[in-house]
């Protein structure tokens, strides 16, 4: 589908000046269509099909972001925050141009994937009650986590509130003692995405989670290279596995 837009605000969108800024840049010569000086700042152009330059150097335009991010502890997961650091925060200048906000939230002192984007159409999807998108976590857990507790959680654990959790697939990794008390090292699979819900759920079977970092949403895994607090952009194939779900999820 094209997507025609006016030279002035592609610039613009793209970060390279304030429409003024570069309706001066058009009569200066700056801005060429196809290796032509653009004598118009409202002239319109399809970005897919047009080779459009500033100053020189070619711009690619886009007009959705997508962005992976390993979530440190000690940020909220919001766009904007009077009091507290966001996931924004942590992005680029170039990287905020879109307004991309996060999909879903992590708690504070959670860690681990987080998908930042300005496509609310999948967002909307990959949120969404009905479409069950599995999310899976690692998590350090304060108790011994048996058998009984793998089963309790397949069976779907109650609440503190009284909600009924759908079924999630809980796996020990390992156990270890330390000064008295044991900690298992957990991963879980959950199909929703209430308030706290790891935690609420460790603490329905006696159990505390001392560390959560989230590895997976739906198709898209933490890429393990990202240091906490990184991020980048998703790759075409990864854009193309969170479409793919949202179809066949549908």
């Amino acid at each position: 589908m094209s997507k025609r837009i006016r030279i002035d605000k592609l610039l613009a969108h793209m970060g390279l000046g304030t429409r003024s800024e570069i309706k001066k840049a058009v009569k200066q010569g700056k801005v060429t269509v196809d290796g032509k000086p653009v004598k118009d700042s409202g002239l319109i152009v399809d970005p897919d099909q047009a080779q459009v330059a500033y100053d020189g150097e070619i711009v690619v335009y886009r007009d959705v972001v997508y962005l992976m991010l390993n979530k440190p502890q000690g940020v909220i997961s919001a766009t904007e925050d009077g009091r507290e650091r966001t996931v924004i925060d942590l992005l680029e200048p170039e990287d905020r141009l879109l307004e991309p906000f996060p999909v879903g939230r992590l708690d504070k002192d959670t860690v681990g994937l987080l998908l930042l984007t300005n496509d609310g159409q999948l967002a909307h999807e990959l949120l969404s009650p009905r479409k069950h998108v599995a999310k899976t976590y690692e998590a350090l857990v304060q108790g011994d986590v048996g058998e009984t507790d793998v089963q309790a959680f397949a069976a779907g654990v109650t609440l503190d509130d009284g909600y009924a959790a759908m079924p999630a697939e809980l796996h020990i990794v390992n156990r270890e003692q330390k000064e008295g008390m044991v900690y298992s090292s957990i991963s879980l699979t959950i199909m929703e995405g209430k308030f706290h819900q790891v935690k609420r759920m460790f603490e329905a079977v006696g159990k505390k989670v001392i560390a959560l970092k989230r590895v997976s949403m739906g198709p898209l895994r933490l890429d393990e290279t990202l240091a906490e607090g990184a991020y980048r952009e998703l790759t075409e194939e990864e854009v193309a596995l969170l479409r793919g779900h949202r179809q066949t999820n549908g």
